[in-house]
């Protein structure tokens, strides 16, 4: 699974990783198994770790003072998931990370994360990158959420996650566009009466 990990970082970086390079972030990781339903982080609790999905899925999720779950991210093989608030700040996290399925991670702490970015040029870039291009969708995703209309923003997510609307309960979904589950439930049946 070491390949996906190197595949996402060149991708990222849109070009070779040395081995050297990729060798040395790996001695700054450590892989861990996880089964269904376990917290990888909690609300009001410390986030000390960046997991990188090699298998499995989680999500992150905001609770309201009515205990209703809200959706922030999901994170599937080759997606990166954490509490960047609480990880990066050491204050209380503001989101509980959840696992879908059983999951195989890999997990960096904060001193390896200095670390890796400290020895290796090209991993702080990669880091930089990664967090600037969630940043850019995070904007995008809330202009989306003020200015369009639910079917759009399913549609759009469905072609931009096509693996997240097989894999992620709808419910989820649901929550994560800002809607209702029986509202995605009648965007879905009028898109399929559509085809």
């Amino acid at each position: 699974m070491q390949s996906l990990l190197r595949q996402h970082i060149e991708k990222t970086l849109g070009h070779h990783l040395t081995d050297i390079a990729f060798d040395a972030f790996l001695d700054c990781v450590f892989p861990k198994s996880f089964d269904k339903k376990v917290l990888l982080a909690e609300e009001g609790r410390s986030c000390k770790y960046i997991y990188f999905i090699e298998q499995g899925a989680c999500y992150s999720y905001i609770v309201d003072k009515k205990g209703d779950k809200h959706a922030m991210q999901f994170a599937l093989e080759g997606h990166w998931i954490s509490d960047l608030y609480s990880f990066f700040s050491d204050r209380k996290g503001i989101y509980t990370i959840e696992t879908l399925e059983p999951a195989r991670v890999l997990l960096l702490n904060r001193q390896s994360f200095r670390k890796a970015c400290d020895l290796c040029p090209e991993i702080d870039r990669f880091f930089r990158l990664l967090i600037q291009n969630a940043f850019v969708a995070l904007q995008y995703r809330l202009a989306k959420t003020n200015s369009e209309d639910a079917e759009s923003r399913y549609m759009e997510f469905s072609q931009q996650f096509p693996n997240f609307t097989q894999r992620i309960p709808q419910y989820l979904i649901a929550s994560y566009l800002g809607i209702k589950p029986q509202s995605l439930s009648r965007i879905r049946k009028e898109i399929a009466l559509k085809k």
